[in-house]
């Protein structure tokens, strides 16, 4: 069985890493691969999320072909809110949409909470994997109640979640049960994945960057706080987009580790959350397309930006875009651990 306290992302993630630099990417597993879109032609986002051994196929096939320290788990953070009985799907080009908004109370009463043996699909594909990892560590992960609120409120994806900032502030008794709700059935989906076998989470909360730091810290921080606590055994990873002025407060939330993204440097957001984090990222997704040798000097950068942090996960400053080349993920992935322990050194010495 493994021990996950002996690998290197979670030493980076608890800050006892030295200069060892683990890495994995944000969508490893998925729309970039080909050999991921064989196994899923065919095949609903959603349906694909509850069949054991399509996510454990599809969540090793990263670890295969890169060498990655770390697999991540193959879902979708709307799988919670599919087994809580809200009708929604996962449209090709748009992302999660919701047949009925939730607006008012009759809406939150839709939301039925989570029974015993609901995510036994999760349960069942996280014991696969882990079997099947061997000494590579799965993270687990799931949506954080402002990210799964948004969906809910607007119907899907939205460019300034004007619907849920009205509501949020509008009716805060509603939003707080909303979230409250949200909560529970994330801190549940964790937690199945946690039991089962997985060695760390990551919480998203890839909206909360919307928000100014005030409507944060009261509106969703409490929230988030309440699911990460319910998986203290594990590392946390808190990571949002475009959340640079929220950094300290997503860290107060109960992460180990927080994730950046990458307007601003890992050395900055580190200063910025002090010594008892960690930090993940950070590279632009945007710049894999850039030659080689410009990427390779960027890779440089966060590699030496991250040793000011007492802790560094190597990973992109969000997810790999769909269009991305495998071959130069492998090339990262080859430059990080082949460069990573010197220039770690080198820069912490500095």
């Amino acid at each position: 069985m493994l021990d996950a306290s002996s690998t290197l992302l979670v030493r980076a993630c608890r800050r006892e890493q030295g200069d060892g630099l683990p890495v994995w990417f944000m969508r490893q597993a998925g729309r970039s691969l080909p050999e991921y879109k064989r196994v899923r032609e065919g095949i609903a986002m959603l349906d694909s999320c509850a069949r054991p051994d399509l996510v454990t196929e599809i969540t090793l096939q990263p670890v295969r072909r890169y060498g990655v320290d770390a697999a991540i788990f193959y879902s979708d953070i709307m799988v919670p809110l599919k087994a809580a009985g809200v009708d929604l799907d996962i449209v090709p080009g748009r992302g999660p949409v919701v047949a009925e908004p939730v607006r008012d109370r009759a809406g939150l009463d839709r939301l039925v909470p989570p029974e015993p043996g609901d995510l036994s699909f999760v349960t069942e594909a996280v014991r696969l994997l882990v079997a099947e990892l061997g000494e590579t560590p799965l993270i687990g992960f799931a949506g954080a109640p402002f990210t799964l609120a948004s969906y809910l409120v607007e119907g899907g994806p939205s460019k300034d979640y004007a619907r849920t900032k009205a509501l949020m502030v509008g009716d805060p008794g509603l939003w707080h049960d909303l979230c409250t709700r949200l909560a529970g059935l994330s801190a549940h989906f964790l937690r199945t994945q946690v039991d089962a076998g997985a060695s760390a989470v990551q919480l998203f909360d890839s909206w909360a960057g919307s928000l100014s730091a005030a409507d944060y810290e009261r509106q969703a921080q409490p929230h988030s706080a309440g699911v990460l606590a319910g998986v203290a055994d594990v590392p946390r990873i808190h990571f949002g987009v475009g959340t640079g002025e929220l950094l300290t407060r997503m860290g107060a939330a109960g992460a180990d580790v927080v994730g950046v993204d990458w307007r601003i440097p890992l050395a900055e957001a580190s200063a910025r959350i002090g010594p008892a984090y960690a930090v993940q990222g950070n590279l632009d997704p945007a710049l894999l397309g850039a030659p080689w040798p410009v990427l390779a000097e960027r890779v440089r950068e966060v590699v030496r930006s991250g040793a000011q942090a007492p802790g560094h996960v190597f990973n992109l400053g969000h997810g790999v875009p769909p269009d991305t080349d495998p071959g130069v993920l492998g090339r990262v992935v080859d430059l990080v651990h082949a460069e990573g322990p010197a220039l770690r050194a080198e820069a912490r010495a500095a």
